[in-house]
């Protein structure tokens, strides 16, 4: 089954038929909100909006664990996780779509960012934290209908909720390399990664941040929403389309084991809570 996690401006998702709105109760607390379920075209969707229906939840409110368990539970193997990011390159403009192959974790303030831990020791490789069977698919949608969709791009994430200064943008953008600048990505794309489920980023820029000379091109709120509506049209196109799709999951996927050789814990020695949360996480 296919999550998909809506960022700013996307608190539910046209075409979809609806089957049920649920509620999930996890071990981490209440998840940002009632879980969507329903179908789109030939495939299974389980719809999730990560700052609630209301928009309720600053990024660092947002309860991560709770989201990605509950998705799991449900039955989701997959999500692509849609996100408003800033631009830290001039050719990934205002309006455009990318999809983020690497996470630059530069949040300091104290989000959970891990299932493990309290006596459920794991390493986890996130080397390649995206799925790039995922991407492939997203991006092959986009060419048929001629959306193009920049790939090979590196999401950083900050703390939010203030907007960076401009020393911020210019250090990840000249120093850490990065693409792309955003509040939300970590620790979800991680916590994915634990659980075993296929991930990608499907990033809208929305502006250049505040590295360009020119003050008028610094990132406001109010720029952010004036510009935002196309493109949350197309992002919404470019999901239609791959839900359309009979794109399925590769039984095969490296996401799908990435535990495997993670977990450092003797079995025996964990807690019943600890041997259900693993065993959830493993499916």
């Amino acid at each position: 089954m296919l999550g998909i996690i809506g960022g700013t401006g996307i608190y539910d998702l046209p075409g979809l038929k609806i089957t049920e709105d649920r509620a999930v109760e996890t071990p981490f607390g209440p998840p940002s909100a009632n879980f969507t379920m329903g179908t789109y075209g030939h495939q299974k969707v389980v719809f999730l909006a990560r700052h609630g229906k209301s928009h309720e939840f600053l990024p660092h409110e947002v309860n991560y664990r709770a989201n990605i368990w509950a998705l799991k539970s449900l039955g989701v193997r997959r999500i692509i996780g849609i996100s408003a990011v800033g631009s830290l390159r001039h050719d990934l403009k205002p309006g455009d779509m990318a999809i983020a192959d690497q996470y630059f974790d530069f949040v300091k303030g104290p989000r959970e960012k891990s299932f493990f831990g309290r006596g459920l020791a794991a390493h986890v490789s996130t080397a390649e934290p995206t799925c790039g069977n995922l991407t492939n698919l997203l991006v092959s949608a986009g060419e048929k209908m001629d959306i193009g969709v920049h790939r090979g791009t590196t999401y950083a994430c900050v703390d939010g909720p203030r907007l960076g200064t401009r020393a911020e943008s210019l250090f990840l953008k000249n120093a850490a390399k990065c693409d792309l600048v955003g509040m939300t990505n970590v620790p979800e794309a991680f916590l994915a990664r634990e659980a075993q489920i296929c991930y990608c980023t499907l990033a809208i820029v929305t502006d250049y941040d505040c590295w360009l000379d020119d003050p008028a091109e610094h990132v406001s709120v109010a720029q952010v929403i004036s510009r935002y509506g196309a493109s949350l049209e197309k992002a919404k196109k470019l999901l239609g389309g791959f839900l359309e799709s009979k794109a399925v999951r590769r039984e095969d996927c490296p996401c799908r084991t990435s535990l495997q050789h993670a977990i450092l814990s003797p079995e025996d020695s964990l807690s019943a809570e600890n041997k259900s949360l693993l065993d959830l996480l493993r499916l």
